[in-house]
């Protein structure tokens, strides 16, 4: 049977782990995790549960079938839910970092 080769990529804050395999023909994403050795070494890793996987940034379901060079990501759960937060900031009235803030003014062109 054909093989395929694909990566397996778990992001840490302070590491990541990347790891090439090469698989049969119709393998899944969750049997690329598997056969990455990661659930052993991060037993935190929960498939059903609390991570999510993902083909190139695009969110994946775990019975997605791989394709050659396809690279398959494992998503840790988010701290704090994004929209909670800009919704907290709004109500405090506090400024985002990326605009939000007060317009500039612009110099006025000299007439020569």
């Amino acid at each position: 049977m054909a093989t395929i080769r694909v990566e397996v990529v778990y992001a840490l804050p302070q590491q990541q782990e990347l790891i090439e395999l090469k698989l049969e023909e119709g393998a899944t994403a969750r049997d690329a995790v598997e056969a990455s050795g990661l659930l052993g070494k991060y037993p935190d890793i929960d498939l059903d549960g609390r991570n999510k996987l993902g083909i190139f940034a695009k969110l994946a379901k775990a019975d997605t079938v791989l394709r050659d060079r396809d690279r398959v990501e494992i998503y840790r759960p988010l701290i704090a839910d994004p929209k909670a937060v800009r919704k907290k900031r709004a109500a405090e009235g506090k400024v985002m970092k990326k605009g939000g803030g007060p317009a500039e003014e612009k110099p006025e062109a000299s007439g020569a």
